[in-house]
């Protein structure tokens, strides 16, 4: 996409956009016509953009002895750009970027370089700083691109900031969208809060609270500013969990969209909420404090051929005892949040 406004309007639209996972092979190496099959299946799963180099794409692909961030962000840049070219439509590629400023800041200029549009900016690096600090580093990343904020749970590296956190940093200009997900329901709120109490109306709000995604996206917000109430949706999701069953995930937040244009929210939604959660806590290994999460989400792609083998770059990320049963009882509880018949058909074409 070309500018800043066009960014913001797609975001605000709400988007489905899955976080890319990384395809290796049974020694441990890149799979390029896999990487490049799972970028074509998100975008004609109707997906609103693709987030590269972020925790489901492994940290690990940074360092030196794996040299694999540079090409895993050109691969997908290239796909997502083919792609789109021959089917035009609004999209977003976002990079992550993450450690201290030097390093924040080449991987920003890296993303730029390559074509991505915003980088989700991780602050994992910075938990000891003030948060002043933080902010400083938010604007110096900020002036080589459009951000989305990021606001991780502790449980797996991040840490919590304040209602001053949010209202300064949704002052930052370009500041696109922010990702909550803080898995906490007060820590959700008080970024929501911050977004109204800064004046933007500009910046999407997108859950990471992949523990309570449906409930997230249906609730309205509504806080004072200035005398006034102002209401905000959270209006899309940018979720590891989406990285597998797309197009089932596209639909679901379609469904929502409507649901959320009517006077009444009906019961069922909150047993799809529930059904999605239970899902999540396969997927995502939650009853071993998520230790199998990103093998989780490649066990489910492998099933459907979309990834060669599970292998992650760190030998000891493997699948937590239990849970390939775990992924078999949810995937049958819950036909109508899977999309197996979709990848099926179109599986041999992506992997062209």
């Amino acid at each position: 996409m070309e500018n800043s406004d066009s960014l913001r309007s797609h975001l605000l639209a709400g988007q489905a956009i899955p976080a890319l996972p990384l395809a290796l092979d049974e020694n441990r190496k890149l799979s390029e016509p896999h990487q490049r099959a799972l970028a074509r299946y998100y975008i004609d799963a109707g997906c609103g953009g693709i987030a590269v180099g972020v925790h489901s794409t492994q940290f690990e692909i940074r360092e030196p002895k794996h040299g694999l961030f540079q090409p895993v962000l050109q691969i997908a840049a290239e796909t997502m750009d083919a792609s789109i070219a021959a089917n035009p439509r609004p999209f977003i590629k976002i990079a992550g970027a993450c450690g201290q400023t030097p390093q924040a800041i080449a991987e920003t200029v890296l993303a730029r370089d390559l074509g991505y549009d915003a980088v989700l900016l991780s602050l994992a690096a910075l938990n000891d700083q003030p948060e002043a600090s933080v902010l400083a580093h938010c604007r110096t990343v900020a002036a080589e691109l459009p951000i989305i904020g990021f606001y991780l749970q502790p449980a797996v590296g991040g840490r919590v900031f304040s209602f001053d956190f949010w209202s300064k940093f949704a002052a930052i200009p370009t500041v696109l969208a922010i990702k909550i997900a803080p898995f906490n329901r007060y820590q959700t709120l008080e970024v929501i809060r911050g977004v109204i109490a800064a004046g933007r109306d500009d910046i999407a709000l997108y859950t990471g609270n992949d523990d309570t995604i449906v409930t997230d996206l249906l609730t309205p917000f509504t806080f004072e500013h200035n005398g006034a109430p102002v209401t905000r949706q959270i209006v899309g999701g940018l979720l590891g969990h989406w990285g597998v069953w797309s197009k089932a995930a596209v639909q679901l937040l379609e469904a929502i969209k409507t649901a959320r244009t009517l006077d009444q929210i009906d019961v069922s939604w909150l047993q799809r909420a529930a059904a999605v959660t239970d899902m999540n806590a396969a997927l995502f290994d939650s009853a071993n404090a998520y230790a199998g999460c990103i093998p989780g989400i490649l066990e489910v792609l492998r099933r459907q051929g979309l990834v060669p083998t599970i292998n992650c770059l760190n030998p000891d990320e493997a699948l937590s005892p239990g849970q390939a049963a775990e992924l078999d009882r949810v995937t049958t509880a819950y036909p109508d949040l899977i999309d197996d018949d979709f990848v099926a058909k179109n599986l041999q074409n992506w992997l062209r």
